[in-house]
């Protein structure tokens, strides 16, 4: 049996298995079988999806297989991640899915299931589930119509519960251009920010199911560099296709990503009591600039492996108030354990606000060391300590940067690649190491 579920659910081309509609309508009678065992009663379910035109007939046959089982299910329509996470909790529901293949282009989707507390469901209920779709081959499940009748309410519930957050937050004096990556943010962001009082200029925000992350969004800054500058605007944000993360341009057209944004709340945060163990989670792959600028005010960072689900249990494990990613996907547990890009983009203007700062400023003590990134391909991942000049190879690097940068070697864990990620003071220094490592990679491996 194959493995269907990954780190974030279970994501693939819309129309083919596991995302053919036959395979959709099983995974909801299965999941709705298994919390029905779990609960000892039948389970109510809030579906909700970002604007891939593959969501509307996923959902519905999703809808169609957990009826079949006898589960209730009620659809919030478009809507972010994070927004089917809150209303799972605030709702009362037994369970949140989510369509969305988040930042992929629109023919790929996804299922995610969270539970009331936010979190995913685990590994063993994958397992049961992926056993399920694969014994389901010829079961039949009749199609059904979906409620949606709640969505009005669900709708502005989100928006409530986001500015209640920061409340007394005031966007008057700020003009803010948001991409909202033609995806799931396009009707909330531009109502939150605009009911802030801020000067609201919207682009990307008008989907028709193809157009979702491409060349817009989170993974293309470029539009909304150049926005801002055009519109001398004071900041901009750029959410992904499901709005889970957001990354902003400060009033120069200067890219800010995860890391100076953890640089900034972990700031904001500590000046008010609020960092109370001194440890902000991020990951491997976050910038060493990041670390010594927390080290220096006296904060620690501790580094989890890539992926939400690490940060998050990094976050847990040590009761620490703010994680995150370079790819600006943050998680404040006090206020949800699922990232959030709209709370992302009200928390940071909340410290802007108060510190009266711009944001240009307000990144200021953090400053980014040069880092590359190169991809090996590699015929097998044999474990690097059992391969000798490999390893001789990265012990002479780590000598050559002499506490000044810093090398992290690791395997794809969807490709047959090698990664070398090398930071330092000096770009070509660093472009040259890394050029090093991957041919001795390349040599023994490839």
């Amino acid at each position: 049996m194959g493995k269907l579920f990954g780190t974030d659910g279970i994501r693939a081309l819309a129309g083919k298995f596991p995302l053919d509609e036959k395979t959709v309508r099983a995974t909801g009678a299965s999941i709705a079988r298994h919390f029905t065992e779990s609960l000892g009663r039948a389970p109510r379910f809030v579906t909700g999806r970002d604007t891939r035109e593959s969501g509307g007939w996923i959902e519905h046959a999703f809808h169609s297989g957990a009826l079949s089982e006898g589960a209730s299910c009620e659809s919030a329509a478009v809507i972010t991640t994070p927004g089917v996470a809150y209303l799972t909790s605030a709702f009362g529901f037994d369970a949140g899915i989510v369509i969305s293949a988040s930042h992929n282009p629109y023919y790929d989707n996804g299922i995610k299931i969270f539970l009331p507390d936010g979190k995913k469901i685990g590994r063993d209920i994958e397992s049961r589930i992926e056993e399920d779709i694969f014994a389901a081959a010829d079961t039949e499940i009749a199609a059904v119509d979906i409620d949606s009748s709640q969505f009005d309410e669900f709708y502005a519930s989100y928006i409530d519960h986001l500015k209640a957050n920061v409340p007394g937050l005031s966007a008057t004096r700020l003009k803010i251009v948001i991409d909202c990556a033609n995806g799931a943010a396009s009707s909330f962001a531009p109502q939150l920010f605009a009911g802030l009082g801020a000067d609201i200029i919207a682009i990307h925000d008008q989907p028709d199911g193809r157009n979702i992350n491409e060349n817009c969004g989170s993974l293309h800054l470029e539009h909304l560099q150049a926005k801002v500058i055009e519109e001398k605007a004071d900041l901009g944000v750029a959410f992904d296709g499901d709005a889970d993360r957001a990354l902003f341009v400060d009033e120069t057209g200067k890219v800010v990503d995860g890391d100076a944004t953890l640089w900034v709340l972990s700031e904001y945060l500590k000046s008010h009591d609020k960092l109370v163990n001194s440890t902000v989670v991020a990951t491997v792959m976050s910038n060493l600039g990041l670390e010594l600028a927390l080290r220096s005010r006296g904060v620690e960072l501790l580094r989890a492996d890539v992926g939400d689900k690490y940060v998050l249990d990094a976050l847990l494990k040590t009761n620490s108030e703010i994680g995150g990613e370079q790819s600006g996907h943050i998680i404040f547990p006090e206020i949800s354990l699922v990232g959030d890009g709209m709370m992302t983009a009200l928390l940071l203007l909340r410290a802007m606000t108060e510190m009266g700062v711009s944001l240009s400023q307000a990144v200021e003590g953090f400053v980014q060391y040069p880092q590359i990134l190169k991809n090996v391909k590699v015929l097998e991942k044999r474990p690097f300590t059992e391969v000798p000049e490999i390893m001789i190879a990265a012990k002479q690097i780590e000598y050559e940067l002499d506490g000044t940068g810093r090398l992290l070697l690791r395997y794809s864990g969807t490709e047959n690649l090698a990664r070398v990620m090398i930071e330092g003071k000096d770009q070509a220094v660093i472009e040259a190491l890394a050029g090093r490592l991957a041919d001795t990679i390349g040599r023994e491996l490839g």
